[in-house]
Protein backbone atom coordinates (compact mmCIF):
# COMPACT_ATOMS: atom_id res chain seq x y z
CA UNK A 1 0.00 0.00 0.00
CA UNK A 2 1.35 3.10 -1.41
CA UNK A 3 0.21 6.65 0.59
CA UNK A 4 0.85 10.35 -0.91
CA UNK A 5 0.90 12.49 2.11
CA UNK A 6 -1.23 15.90 1.38
CA UNK A 7 -0.20 18.89 3.70
CA UNK A 8 -2.57 21.38 3.39
CA UNK A 9 -1.72 25.55 2.33
CA UNK A 10 -2.49 26.46 6.01
CA UNK A 11 -0.88 23.68 7.72
CA UNK A 12 2.08 24.31 5.88
CA UNK A 13 1.59 28.22 6.08
CA UNK A 14 1.26 28.01 9.98
CA UNK A 15 1.78 24.09 11.74
CA UNK A 16 4.75 22.79 9.09
CA UNK A 17 5.05 20.38 12.28
CA UNK A 18 1.96 18.93 12.05
CA UNK A 19 2.79 17.91 8.46
CA UNK A 20 6.44 16.53 9.85
CA UNK A 21 4.77 14.85 13.10
CA UNK A 22 2.08 12.77 10.36
CA UNK A 23 4.99 12.03 7.78
CA UNK A 24 6.85 10.64 11.07
CA UNK A 25 4.05 8.53 12.47
CA UNK A 26 3.30 7.11 9.21
CA UNK A 27 6.78 5.80 9.02
CA UNK A 28 6.72 4.27 12.66
CA UNK A 29 3.96 2.54 11.63
CA UNK A 30 4.94 0.77 8.79
CA UNK A 31 3.28 3.28 5.75
CA UNK A 32 5.33 3.16 2.62
CA UNK A 33 4.73 6.77 2.63
CA UNK A 34 5.70 9.89 -0.07
CA UNK A 35 5.65 13.27 0.16
CA UNK A 36 4.80 14.79 -3.53
CA UNK A 37 6.76 18.12 -4.02
CA UNK A 38 5.47 21.28 -5.64
CA UNK A 39 2.01 20.49 -3.80
CA UNK A 40 -0.43 23.65 -3.31
CA UNK A 41 -3.77 24.37 -2.14
CA UNK A 42 -6.60 22.22 -2.57
CA UNK A 43 -8.91 24.95 -3.28
CA UNK A 44 -11.54 25.01 -0.73
CA UNK A 45 -10.50 29.02 0.17
CA UNK A 46 -11.09 30.27 -3.23
CA UNK A 47 -14.19 28.02 -3.83
CA UNK A 48 -15.69 28.72 -0.25
CA UNK A 49 -14.98 32.25 -1.06
CA UNK A 50 -17.38 32.16 -4.39
CA UNK A 51 -14.14 31.48 -7.04
CA UNK A 52 -14.99 27.48 -7.60
CA UNK A 53 -13.84 28.26 -11.24
CA UNK A 54 -10.25 29.08 -9.26
CA UNK A 55 -10.01 26.15 -7.13
CA UNK A 56 -10.41 24.15 -11.01
CA UNK A 57 -6.53 24.14 -11.83
CA UNK A 58 -5.80 22.99 -8.56
CA UNK A 59 -7.92 19.89 -8.17
CA UNK A 60 -6.31 19.36 -11.66
CA UNK A 61 -2.55 19.57 -9.99
CA UNK A 62 -3.86 17.28 -7.27
CA UNK A 63 -5.28 15.08 -9.25
CA UNK A 64 -2.48 14.57 -11.51
CA UNK A 65 -0.36 14.34 -8.04
CA UNK A 66 -1.91 11.72 -6.23
CA UNK A 67 -3.30 9.55 -9.03
CA UNK A 68 -0.83 7.18 -8.50
CA UNK A 69 -1.45 6.13 -4.72
CA UNK A 70 -3.46 3.92 -3.33
CA UNK A 71 -4.79 6.43 -0.34
CA UNK A 72 -4.12 10.05 -0.01
CA UNK A 73 -3.59 10.91 3.68
CA UNK A 74 -3.99 14.43 4.80
CA UNK A 75 -3.93 16.05 8.49
CA UNK A 76 -7.17 17.80 7.74
CA UNK A 77 -10.92 17.02 7.59
CA UNK A 78 -11.29 19.64 6.09
CA UNK A 79 -9.36 19.51 3.42
CA UNK A 80 -9.86 15.71 2.90
CA UNK A 81 -13.85 16.62 3.04
CA UNK A 82 -13.06 19.13 0.52
CA UNK A 83 -11.76 16.99 -2.05
CA UNK A 84 -13.87 13.86 -1.28
CA UNK A 85 -16.97 15.61 -1.81
CA UNK A 86 -16.68 18.89 -4.27
CA UNK A 87 -13.55 17.50 -6.56
CA UNK A 88 -15.70 14.78 -8.43
CA UNK A 89 -18.94 17.76 -9.51
CA UNK A 90 -15.98 20.22 -9.96
CA UNK A 91 -13.85 17.97 -12.59
CA UNK A 92 -17.18 16.41 -14.08
CA UNK A 93 -17.11 19.53 -16.76
CA UNK A 94 -13.80 19.11 -17.54
CA UNK A 95 -13.76 15.92 -18.39
CA UNK A 96 -10.99 14.86 -15.86
CA UNK A 97 -11.28 11.56 -14.20
CA UNK A 98 -11.65 12.26 -10.76
CA UNK A 99 -9.17 9.37 -9.54
CA UNK A 100 -8.54 10.64 -6.11
CA UNK A 101 -11.21 12.01 -3.87
CA UNK A 102 -12.56 8.38 -3.00
CA UNK A 103 -9.09 7.78 -1.72
CA UNK A 104 -8.66 11.06 -0.03
CA UNK A 105 -8.56 10.92 4.03
CA UNK A 106 -8.14 12.84 6.90
CA UNK A 107 -5.18 11.14 9.42
CA UNK A 108 -7.38 10.08 12.18
CA UNK A 109 -9.70 8.11 9.79
CA UNK A 110 -7.26 6.41 8.09
CA UNK A 111 -5.55 4.95 11.22
CA UNK A 112 -8.82 4.09 12.12
CA UNK A 113 -10.29 2.79 9.66
CA UNK A 114 -7.72 1.29 7.28
CA UNK A 115 -4.86 0.65 9.67
CA UNK A 116 -7.07 0.02 12.64
CA UNK A 117 -4.59 1.33 15.09
CA UNK A 118 -5.37 0.63 18.59
CA UNK A 119 -2.25 2.08 20.31
CA UNK A 120 -0.48 5.26 19.72
CA UNK A 121 3.47 5.41 20.32
CA UNK A 122 4.43 7.95 23.04
CA UNK A 123 2.50 8.78 26.46
CA UNK A 124 0.20 11.66 27.78
CA UNK A 125 -0.84 11.77 30.95
CA UNK A 126 -4.00 13.41 31.04
CA UNK A 127 -7.31 13.05 30.39
CA UNK A 128 -8.41 14.94 27.42
CA UNK A 129 -11.75 15.90 25.48
CA UNK A 130 -11.68 15.53 21.71
CA UNK A 131 -13.82 18.15 19.56
CA UNK A 132 -14.49 16.54 16.00
CA UNK A 133 -14.26 18.93 13.17
CA UNK A 134 -17.68 20.22 11.24
CA UNK A 135 -16.46 18.94 8.29
CA UNK A 136 -15.00 15.64 9.74
CA UNK A 137 -18.60 15.10 11.65
CA UNK A 138 -20.45 16.01 8.15
CA UNK A 139 -18.77 15.48 5.34
CA UNK A 140 -16.90 12.67 6.42
CA UNK A 141 -19.01 11.02 8.53
CA UNK A 142 -16.63 10.45 11.68
CA UNK A 143 -19.40 10.02 13.78
CA UNK A 144 -21.26 7.33 12.76
CA UNK A 145 -17.76 5.46 13.22
CA UNK A 146 -18.28 5.52 17.25
CA UNK A 147 -19.73 2.30 19.10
Amino acid sequence: MKIGLFVPCYVNALYPEVGVATYKLLKHLGVDVAYPLNQTCCGQPMANAGFEKKALPLAKKYENMFKQFDYVVAPSASCAAFVRTHYPRLLNGEKHACETSAKTMDIVEFLHDILKVTALPGHFPYVVSVHNSCHGVRELGFLRQQR
